[in-house]
């Protein structure tokens, strides 16, 4: 009786412990796909600015001073969206 009571809560264990790597790689393959969405938005951000400074080269005055600062201001925007991904990723890890 006492081994059958030892087999079952042995087997009570492993199946906690399964649960839990299963519970784990499914947090870590979300937090993946949340960093890769993130680096994909803000890829796009700085394709936009590229794109910008571009057409900032063929202009002067305050027409090229206004698409450079709009550029500088998608870099920004992509680098925090990069960062808050990141950041929701590395909470949804932790948990």
């Amino acid at each position: 009786m006492r081994l059958a009571i030892l087999a079952l809560a042995a087997l009570a264990a492993l199946s906690l412990a399964a649960c839990s790597r299963s519970a784990e790689k499914e947090a870590i393959a979300q937090a993946d796909a949340i960093e890769a969405q993130g680096e994909l938005k803000a890829d796009a951000l700085e394709n936009k600015a590229d794109a910008a400074d571009a057409q900032a080269g063929a202009m002067t005055g305050p027409a090229e001073a206004n698409a450079e600062a709009q550029a500088d201001s998608m870099r920004t925007q992509a680098d925090a969206t990069e960062q808050a991904a990141d950041a929701k990723a590395e909470a949804i890890e932790k948990k």
